[in-house]
């Protein structure tokens, strides 16, 4: 009969037919694809001047975060004056490199005896509080109007150029000592110290959107023309679904990039207000009040100027090779 032979020709087809599909199918699981959150990701862990940069920032943040845990383990009061570590005669720390000691690991302020420890840990947490939120602040206001001018055009896309370079142009700095000296010490119902960290982020914030609503205006010019937006278009969504669902996300990327890069400026400017006498108002720690103070005692301790300028240096730099390494890992065309 012809079922034996029949039987077997059908096993032989059928048995390789099953080892087909197992194979293509290891072979598919052996080559899916990355994300392109992975592929960044393998790219920053790759620049490890990035990493650098970014362990940097973590362990600044987490400096700033447990200040009160660190000044009771390492520091004392940030403003408790310590006379005895005070050459009475002379006004400078007792001991060679600004009074360094196990007691005082980065030494004493001249004349008054301030742990400088315990100012640098707390102006770290004044300085990064501002320059965060006015960098988020900034990065609000610079992604809406960067996008309503970029989507919309027109005269709105007008106006709103306009204001950006008249913002762009206008002298910051000036009009901030201006606005910020005819402030009342006190505000929002907070103290002195923490209300003046409010004026300073809403005053730096609102005088950085420009840089970031240029970079956002300019890429929004080019996604609205792309298909995408075409066929959502077409599909009857409005303006808003367009902006927030479609758009946003392709923007993600030079937001992120941007908003790192911004950061070290608003550190800079915070630094520079304070050194000039607008920041954060004393006895209350800062970076650029303390490079304030030891101008007249620099000559004679230097540390206490080299502390404060050293830590805005690193910060600033941390930031930046960051920046760079993140922008390079979200470049496409990078790699």
């Amino acid at each position: 009969m012809s079922l034996g032979p029949e039987a077997s020709i059908s096993d032989e087809i059928t048995t390789p037919t099953d080892d087909a599909a197992v194979e293509r199918n290891a072979g598919e699981t052996a080559i899916a694809g990355r994300s392109l959150k992975q592929i960044a990701w393998r790219r920053l862990k790759k620049d490890r001047v990035a990493v650098g940069g970014g362990i940097v920032i973590i362990v600044l943040i987490v400096m700033a975060i447990l200040a009160p845990l660190l000044i009771k383990l390492l520091g004392h009061p940030y403003d408790e004056y310590h006379n005895d570590a005070i050459d009475p005669t002379l006004g400078l720390p007792k001991g060679s490199l600004g009074g360094i000691s196990k007691e005082f690991i980065l030494g004493v302020e001249p004349v008054n005896g301030r742990d400088i420890f315990s100012r640098i840990v707390y102006g770290a947490q004044t300085t990064l509080t501002v320059a965060f939120l006015s960098a988020f602040l900034s990065t609000i206001l610079g992604v809406l109007f960067g996008m309503t001018a970029g989507f919309v055009g027109g005269w709105v896309d007008s106006i709103i150029s306009r204001i950006m370079d008249f913002l762009l142009a206008f002298p910051q700095l000036l009009f901030s000592i201006a606005l910020v000296s005819v402030l009342p010490p006190t505000s929002f119902g907070l103290g002195p110290r923490w209300s003046r960290v409010v004026v300073l982020v809403i005053v730096i914030g609102f005088f950085g959107w420009p840089y970031i609503g240029r970079i956002v205006r300019g890429q929004t010019l080019s996604l609205r023309e792309r298909e995408f937006v075409e066929a959502s278009r077409s599909l009857g969504a409005r303006s808003p679904r367009i902006l927030f669902r479609e758009m946003l996300p392709n923007l993600a990327a030079p937001i992120l990039v941007y908003t790192t890069l911004i950061i070290p400026t608003n550190i800079l400017t915070e630094a520079a207000l304070s050194f000039l006498g607008v920041g954060i108002p004393p006895p209350y720690p800062s970076w650029g009040g303390m490079l304030s103070d030891a101008v007249a005692t620099y000559r004679y301790d230097a540390m206490f100027m080299i502390i404060p300028g050293a830590m805005i240096f690193i910060t600033v730099l941390a930031f930046n090779l960051f920046g760079d390494g993140l922008r390079d890992a979200l470049d496409p065309k990078a790699h």
